[in-house]
């Protein structure tokens, strides 16, 4: 069995959101589309209690965007973002949803982010994905949403890691840079994966 991987699609990762991703809005067409041709669609949710570390708010004299470490990983300090409970971290009003059979949030640990929505960005601890996709005998995922040289990259790295067929849907994601994206795509196919288009599917 196939997957659709539906990653972060937040208002916060949106146009106006607080880490808004360039044109990030414009996939979801293209995201409620392909959720057509799968049987089976999850979604990943970013989900930060707002003392979490990876903002720079929590940090007194430190910028956005400037660099720390954080269980001994270099983290990049963001603008707090996708803060439980709040309007930036619910789900794009624009994205169907009802297809979607199960959420896995992630980045609930105040001392590590979570970039992938498999495990925490120190392989500490699983979010739970990996098992249920095999219960579910998935083959091949098949990733798209935001950020494009982040938190999808890093989920497919995890996929691959994890075993699956793993396919990033260019068209279906946005990238914070697209120097960044062009660099995460080179990884993701020297490591075994696949950079397809949404018509390939």
């Amino acid at each position: 069995m196939d997957a659709l991987m539906i990653v972060d699609i937040q208002n916060d990762f949106t146009p106006g959101g607080s880490l808004a991703v360039p044109q990030g809005n414009e996939i979801i067409p293209v995201v409620n589309e392909l959720q057509k041709s799968f049987e089976l669609v999850i979604a990943t949710q970013d989900w930060h209690p707002r003392e979490h570390k990876s903002f720079a708010s929590n940090h007194p004299g430190k910028k956005t965007f400037e660099t720390t470490t954080l269980q001994g990983l270099e983290q990049i300090l963001w603008p707090d973002h996708c803060v439980q409970g709040s309007k930036g971290a619910e789900f794009h009003a624009g994205l169907n949803l009802k297809k979607v059979e199960a959420i896995f949030r992630k980045g609930m640990d105040t001392e590590i982010d979570s970039y992938s929505g498999f495990y925490d960005n120190g392989h500490m601890k699983s979010t739970g994905l990996a098992g249920y996709l095999r219960e579910r005998k998935v083959k091949n995922v098949y990733i798209c949403g935001l950020a494009a040289d982040f938190c999808v990259f890093y989920t497919a790295k995890d996929a691959l890691k994890e075993g699956f067929g793993t396919y990033v849907i260019e068209d279906a994601t946005r990238a914070i840079d697209p120097e960044g994206f062009s660099k995460a795509k080179e990884e993701i196919k020297a490591l075994g994966g696949k950079v397809i288009m949404s018509s390939d599917v």
